[in-house]
């Protein structure tokens, strides 16, 4: 036989192959054995995350680096003892212990959540915020949740339930999960920033902008069909995003204090009004003031006077 010697022994290179072949075995197998233990020991150390404790100084304000906040080893000397059977320092009136969770790479966060066995939860979430960990809890594969936040980092956002059931990685079946779970922030117009009122249908820079600047003219917005008072904001524009709003809080409009120029700048008062309103303050006993008495009056046309009735102002 060809791998065979004199006498019918195998041959010396046969067995050196063989040899080899075992060696190389072996190694893979001892390969294998210590990236499933590496694999296992970051997992684990997740599940039960090592703990480090820091010393919030109650003196000193949390304000990050600058803060109260030192290393349980140097903060021994100030007073501090050994931890306590439970594995808490033992606290003084100098200050307390704060438990902090040890930060893993993301090299390692990566292994753990392709090596985790998939647990599904449901609780409430927004798409736009929620993150890898919380998507896969939810439900999702590792690659389904880095897709969905790859479409939010390329600026994507989820503006109703619909959006996120359109995704082409939410499964009908998880979505019917999901759906009551979700809670996606409609946008406060009184508090919005351009940025955020661009995430609108509909809404680009310039809408945007005068979203902002007609909010300061109003002295805030009191209900959201003001929007329509926007030039070329018309009932379309507005029904495409008007389950998307809120009217959050606004400092009521100082109607009855404000002197005549300033007055004037109200988009539903303008200066012939705000002359007459400063007349109607000085010969109308304050009890009778209001939005609909100058409209009683004359001193509003229609349109405007029911516009201002409905704003928010301050009591006389």
């Amino acid at each position: 036989m060809k791998n065979s010697g004199k006498g019918g022994h195998p041959s010396s290179s046969f067995v050196a192959g063989s040899v080899a072949l075992l060696f190389l075995v072996i190694g893979y197998q001892a390969a294998l054995f210590i990236h499933k233990a590496s694999v296992a020991r970051i997992v684990a150390n997740h599940d039960h995350p090592d703990t480090v404790y820091v010393i919030q100084d109650d003196s000193v304000a949390f304000d990050g680096a600058a803060s109260g906040l030192r290393p349980y080893s140097a903060a021994a000397k100030r007073g501090w003892t050994r931890p306590g059977p439970d594995g808490r320092p033992s606290t003084t009136p100098a200050g307390r212990g704060v438990r902090k969770e040890y930060e893993h790479s993301e090299a390692a966060e990566s292994i753990r959540r392709a090596n985790t066995p998939r647990r599904y939860e449901s609780f409430r979430f927004d798409p736009n915020t929620a993150t890898i960990d919380d998507l896969m809890r939810l439900g999702f594969t590792l690659r389904q949740a880095q897709s969905i936040d790859n479409y939010r980092k390329k600026g994507g956002r989820f503006r109703r339930k619909s959006d996120f059931a359109r995704s082409y990685v939410v499964e009908d079946s998880v979505y019917q999960r999901l759906e009551k779970y979700i809670s996606i922030p409609k946008i406060d117009i009184n508090s919005a920033d351009s940025a955020a009122f661009e995430t609108l249908p509909g809404i680009g820079k310039f809408f945007a902008s005068r979203m902002v600047s007609y909010r300061l003219e109003l002295h805030g917005y009191s209900y959201p069909e003001q929007l329509m008072d926007i030039w070329h904001f018309d009932q379309e524009k507005y029904d495409g995003l008007k389950d998307l709003i809120t009217v959050g809080p606004s400092e009521p409009y100082p109607l009855w204090t404000l002197p005549e120029n300033e007055l004037a700048l109200h988009p539903y008062i303008g200066k012939r009004a705000a002359h007459a309103i400063i007349i109607f303050r000085e010969n109308t006993p304050k009890e009778e003031w209001s939005a609909v008495a100058l409209l009683k009056a004359g001193i509003l046309d229609k349109e405007k006077g029911e516009k201002l009735a409905r704003c928010r102002i301050s009591p006389p």
